[in-house]
């Protein structure tokens, strides 16, 4: 039965094996190097560091994906404003299994004080995560088009979101 946990550095290496075959093979991250495990490990722990939930999910001790949010932006006015990140091996897509991380990553966020979770998807043709998300109650809210290159093509964005807790009815509590 697979799991959904809190990431460990031990993680760290898994993570960024994932992660590299969609920068080296997909169009949903516009990455076109992979970042080696000491560039997860740093973008790891600057999410750790803002309060912020990374999440892995694991069947018999295999990574099976991760899942975190990191503020939209930089500057502090976003913290309350969350861009989502999700990756599934091969071997968990079909199975439910992303729906599943990405709700829990949603409540994590929503703990955290998060209001508003972005998604912000590589290539518009990409109906799997599209499709996930507005399972997940997320609304699509615009398309960016040909705004990233990779592959010898020009790819859109797909922005989506989702408002989390009293969003934006009620002030954020004091970080």
């Amino acid at each position: 039965m697979p799991t959904i946990r809190p990431s460990r550095e031990t993680d760290v290496p898994a993570i960024a094996a994932l992660y590299a075959d969609y920068v080296l093979h997909s169009t949903c991250t516009f990455e076109v190097d992979p970042p080696s495990p000491a560039d997860m490990a740093a973008r790891r722990a600057e999410v750790l560091g803002r309060g912020l939930p990374w999440l892995v999910l694991e069947e018999t001790g295999q990574l099976l994906g991760y899942a975190y949010c990191n503020w939209f932006k930089p500057r502090p006015a976003y913290r309350y404003s969350a861009e989502n990140s999700i990756y599934l091996a091969a071997a968990a897509q079909g199975r439910g299994l992303g729906r599943q991380l990405l709700a829990e990553l949603a409540a994590q966020a929503e703990a955290a004080g998060v209001r508003k979770l972005i998604a912000v998807i590589g290539d518009s043709g990409n109906a799997a995560s599209v499709g996930l998300h507005r399972s997940l109650g997320f609304e699509p809210v615009g398309t960016i088009r040909s705004c990233g290159w990779k592959f010898d093509r020009w790819l859109d964005i797909v922005l989506m979101e989702k408002t989390l807790g009293d969003g934006d009815r009620t002030a954020p509590r004091a970080q």
